[in-house]
């Protein structure tokens, strides 16, 4: 059922936030022609550069190299192989890669964060995510990660809420460390965080961390696929704002892009987003200029 909510107060008029409001109404109003029944409003959220900031990278990559930093210093014969060795030697093309989020780049990285944790506790894992959240600040803006999520979209997921719809955030980065920040950072339960993610197994009496992947990474193709396998259901509505974000995008009927083009309040940028700027306008995905259909970007405290 439908309740009152200030709908998007920090979103300028504009036919971005109409496209948006007029969607919820319509699919939450029985017997209108878009009306979608309670238990298939699905709504599908990309994280980096989509709910935060991934500029200059995802806030997730520095925790984990200076992980893999650190094992290499205590044990320096790590340098020779990879991931170890590019991340020693600062090589730009894997770190681009995993800035932008290339699956090749991704797939390197995941072999050692895979030894960084293998047989840790969960308890022990979210101890060091938020030992790192709290410590670490974005060059750009000196804030917490946690600071730097955008304030429009946390707005977009109460009036998806007030009308029925279950949000959830799908992303190629790792969904244990989005779960440690997921409820007071989103205000969305942890078990709705999906993500590329670890085996864990239950042994001699403790629940702890596999050296191995659970299934595909949540990139490109594997976005509708984590979100069936958890789910059950394909999004009716997605977001995202990279190309490895298409897929989830094109299986929605309302689907969203956030551009990247302020300079001042956030950073302006294409790279990894090529594709779905092109394909956005011609495929009718509502494109969100963040200069010009948000009246601020980051949570209130946050705002440079």
């Amino acid at each position: 059922m439908s309740q009152t909510v200030d709908e998007l107060p920090s979103w300028n008029e504009g036919s971005a936030k109409q496209a948006i409001v007029d969607f919820v109404r319509r699919s939450s109003s029985e017997g209108s022609a878009g009306f979608i029944p309670e238990r298939d409003r699905v709504a599908a959220f990309d994280n980096d550069g989509t709910l935060w900031v991934e500029q200059p990278m995802p806030p997730q990559a520095p925790f984990l190299l200076n992980k893999l930093v650190a094992m290499v210093r205590s044990d320096p014969s790590l340098a020779e192989r990879d991931p170890f060795k590019s991340i020693v030697s600062k090589d730009p093309e894997f770190l681009g890669g995993v800035a932008r989020q290339e699956p090749w780049a991704i797939e390197l990285f995941l072999r050692g964060i895979g030894e960084a944790w293998e047989g840790v506790s969960p308890e022990d894992y979210d101890a060091e995510v938020r030992d790192f959240v709290e410590s670490y600040r974005d060059d750009k803006f000196e804030k917490r990660c946690t600071e730097l999520v955008y304030q429009p979209m946390l707005e977009l997921f109460d009036l998806l809420r007030a009308h029925g719809w279950r949000v959830f955030v799908c992303s190629g980065g790792g969904r244990d460390f989005m779960r440690v920040i997921a409820e007071d950072t989103w205000g969305i339960m942890r078990e709705n965080v999906i993500g590329s993610a670890p085996e864990w197994t239950y042994r001699d009496g403790a629940l702890v961390r596999e050296n191995a992947m659970r299934g595909e990474l949540a990139l490109g193709p594997g976005k509708p696929s984590h979100l069936f396998a958890r789910t059950g259901r394909l999004p009716r509505f997605a977001a995202g704002n990279g190309d490895v974000d298409i897929e989830m995008l094109n299986v929605a009927e309302f689907s969203l892009v956030i551009v990247h083009d302020d300079p001042d309040r956030e950073h302006a940028y294409t790279a990894g987003a090529e594709q779905i700027l092109t394909v956005g306008p011609e495929r009718g995905w509502t494109m969100v200029s963040m200069q010009n259909d948000w009246t601020t970007t980051f949570i209130q405290g946050a705002t440079p």
